[in-house]
């Protein structure tokens, strides 16, 4: 019998390198590594080469991304921005994010190593935050390319009180010079990225990819329940003020409105209770609430009946509500020309690949001030991500590697006359 491996050259070689690149990870389950952390540093060594052998030059930036580029772009011609982030959640997966990375640079070496010379410039991007895992503040490195990065995010802190800047120029960015990063508009093709659906469509399809249309929008918001602290043994049931009891009445309305919704998910990730003793009625829960969905009408309008629900809740108990929205980032939708040139890759591949929207949030929703986005989902076992188990097949590796070589090779004429 022949070993399947052996009909799958690139998707073994591209596994071998994520098994790589997850050695470089925290010690515990799954995979921990932060940004500008010492697992970070270690990380770029490998990348770096794999650039090189793609014929790529690496260099690290400001912000802390790993750039590798072809002489094309390095000498000004109009480019292609490819990528995904290093970093991941903690106790995450060995896919999320680092298939975007290597899986171009592996489609790159094999080209390279067929002969053949793509007629336009090439960027390769590991960013260096996209999760936030360790500053709460997300697409650090895509904002700087796409010139929307805030300075005061410099200011953010870790849990050990060391700051954006401080991490960055500890790592040898110099953050003084993210303004200067930021791409010309009129230089840039495009931005495509490669990336595991984190959800369980394509297997329920059975397919090995899908392409994008659209990423979804996202909000959250901080809930405040205030209720009244008493003895749990001598004050009667009726009338507390049981703060806790109301907010988990908040949640469970809001999972039933997220259910009955149609391209609407969202969750209660974070709860808080004060003064959380065994023996006392709670007096305070403070809890997140994410919603997301590629249609903001239908995020708008879920996020309004969600909030009209939980003060109502809160009234029928005498508790207070108060909510504050502390993160927003509104639905992008992909090219359609990126669209139709990845399908035109899978069907010539003969992959089926049907549209799909994400429900997570990419680099791409910052990439998108700059350029047109395009984006190739991959498929994952069990949908699941942001998980140790987090898990893909070398057939599927090989299968996505072979659909992004061919809509390179086939995308110079059908990109480079584009402004």
């Amino acid at each position: 019998m022949t070993d399947s491996t052996t009909q799958t050259p690139l998707g073994r070689d591209l596994m071998a390198r994520l098994d790589e690149a997850a050695r470089h990870s925290r010690p515990g389950p799954g995979v921990t590594r932060l940004f500008c952390s010492d697992e970070h540093r270690a990380v770029l060594e490998p990348i770096a080469d794999w650039m090189r052998q793609a014929g790529l030059t690496p260099e690290l930036d400001a912000s802390g991304n790993l750039v590798g580029r072809n002489a094309r772009a390095m000498a000004g011609e109009k480019s292609l921005i490819m990528g995904s982030h290093q970093d991941t959640v903690a106790e995450g997966g060995k896919y999320d994010g680092m298939l975007g990375v290597a899986l171009p640079l592996q489609a790159l070496q094999a080209l390279k190593e067929d002969g053949i010379e793509l007629p336009y410039g090439i960027e390769v991007v590991a960013f260096g935050d996209e999760e936030g895992t360790r500053f709460q503040s997300t697409l650090i490195g895509s904002r700087a390319l796409a010139g929307t990065f805030d300075p005061a995010s410099l200011e953010a802190r870790d849990a050990e009180g060391v700051s954006l800047g401080e991490a960055l120029e500890t790592f040898g960015s110099n953050p003084r010079n993210i303004p200067h990063l930021a791409r010309r508009p009129e230089s840039v093709i495009g931005f495509v990225e490669v990336h595991i659906e984190q959800g369980p469509v394509l297997e329920q399809r059975d397919q090995a990819v899908g392409v994008v249309t659209a990423l979804t929008g996202i909000e959250r918001h901080r809930m405040c329940v205030r209720g009244k602290a008493g003895h749990a043994g001598t004050t009667p049931m009726p009338g507390r003020r049981d703060a806790l009891v109301g907010a988990a009445e908040m949640v469970v309305e809001a999972d039933r409105i997220l259910n009955a919704t149609q391209d609407f998910v969202g969750v209660v990730g974070k709860l808080e209770v004060r003064p959380n003793a065994v023996n006392v009625i709670p007096a305070e829960v403070n809890f997140t609430l994410e919603l997301r969905s590629p249609v903001a009408a239908v995020r708008k309008q879920g996020r309004q009946g969600i909030l009209d629900a939980c003060q109502r809740l809160a009234q029928a108990r005498g508790l207070e509500l108060s909510s504050e929205p502390t993160y927003q980032a509104e639905a992008v939708a992909c090219a359609e020309w990126l669209i139709e040139a990845l399908e035109g890759a899978c069907e010539e591949c003969g992959e089926p690949a049907e549209r799909m929207f994400s429900g997570a949030g990419h680099d791409g929703l910052a990439m998108h001030d700059l350029t047109d986005i395009g984006m190739l989902f991959v498929r994952c076992k069990d949908g699941l991500s942001h998980h140790p188990d987090e898990a893909i097949s070398i057939e599927d590796a090989d299968r996505a590697t072979r659909v992004l070589m061919r809509f390179l090779t086939n995308l110079g004429s059908q990109a480079c006359g584009r402004n």
